[in-house]
């Protein structure tokens, strides 16, 4: 199968690249880290919500543009490429399409033209331990009330809404509801999360079941490694200019065989990634029934050619790569956080393995 993007894609990710590197570089994102603001950068959000990223997989019923997932995918790819720090997946992407595959009429007209006018964050909160392990969930639901707790939820230090997995389906919960408490936790990426506790929450249930939690999670792993994928391309592509450019023993070190071995090697893999994050951003377009196995492919993927990339990255700028001065550190914190949420390389490769009955 041949993809290419159509010309309203290509207009739309060349605006948010341009829209990225002038309004969020990463020295957007270093000041932001160094007035410890924990990934509070109301501004930015206001900003991209004026671009319309929030509504883009809104339906136009609802406010939003219905411009798809590849279009919100090519977004994501771009914000990360200057680790722009935004509720952009946890909102645009994972809240938007929980609503939309499980809202009844009234949660959509309620919610939908509040997140496409970025008026409101959500979080899906969905782990309950260490590792991400979905279907282990002691939440308990009784009515409309909800106790438990969920860790290292992704945005939940500064959303409005939380969309909560549990053994048996998928909950709305007002973020300031009677009954919700967060421990905001600073993060090794200084993006920010939060664990949180339920004790008799008011929630409100969304249709669709476990199949909905599946769902959602595909959509936010697909969406992630669109993220990953923008990442690692913006490291190799620095990491190359500077072999270009550094001297070492009377010549550019890009002229060493064993490091353009080295970057021979990111580059096959990178274009491997891109091929699989789009396949799948695709799949969600179309319906495919298997977005499950395209979304576990592309996580995995992204997973692994982001830790060769960001390790790359500080190993081939050498003392300097080490230093905090520089910006390859905030890649690479941000590619090890990136890796394990949703499921790292080996969840994934395992999950692929058991869809396809190996």
């Amino acid at each position: 199968m041949t993809f290419t993007l159509n010309e309203e894609q290509r207009l739309l990710k060349d605006a948010a690249r341009d829209f990225c590197r002038e309004q969020a570089p990463v020295t957007r994102f270093r000041k932001m880290r160094d007035e410890k603001k924990n990934g509070r950068d109301p501004e930015l959000w206001r900003e991209m919500a004026q671009m319309g990223w929030a509504g883009i997989v809104v339906p136009e019923e609802h406010g939003g543009a219905g411009l798809g997932y590849v279009g919100l995918g090519l977004v994501l790819e771009e914000t990360g490429r200057t680790l722009a720090a935004s509720p952009l997946l946890s909102t645009a992407m994972i809240g938007a399409s929980a609503l939309v595959l499980g809202g009844s009429d009234k949660q959509k007209t309620e919610w939908l033209p509040k997140i496409a006018a970025g008026e409101v964050v959500t979080a899906l909160a969905v782990d309950e331990g260490a590792h991400h392990s979905p279907e282990k969930s002691k939440l308990k639901a009784g009515g409309a009330k909800l106790s438990g707790q969920k860790t290292y939820v992704a945005d939940g230090h500064i959303a409005d809404l939380l969309i909560v997995s549990g053994a048996d389906g998928v909950y709305l919960v007002k973020a300031d509801a009677t009954g919700v408490t967060h421990a905001e936790l600073v993060t090794v990426d200084s993006r920010g999360a939060a664990d949180i506790a339920f004790e008799n929450a008011e929630a409100e249930p969304l249709n669709g079941g476990t199949k909905l939690i599946e769902a959602i999670l595909d959509r936010a792993r697909i969406g992630l490694a669109a993220e990953m994928l923008g990442q690692a391309q913006e490291a190799f592509e620095i990491t190359g200019e500077y072999l270009k450019t550094r001297k070492q023993f009377g010549q550019v070190i890009g002229g060493f065989q064993a490091l353009q071995h080295r970057a021979a090697k990111m580059f096959t893999d990178l274009e491997l990634t891109r091929s699989c994050v789009y396949a799948a951003l695709d799949a969600l377009d179309r319906g495919a029934e298997d977005i499950a196995t395209w979304a576990s492919l592309a996580k995995a993927r992204a997973s692994d050619t982001l830790h060769l990339v960001s390790n790359e990255f500080v190993q081939m700028h050498g003392g300097i790569g080490m230093t905090d001065a520089h910006d390859a550190g905030f890649y690479l914190k941000r590619a090890r956080v990136a890796e394990g949420l949703y499921g790292g390389a080996g969840y994934h490769r395992d999950r692929f393995a058991r869809l396809h009955d190996y």
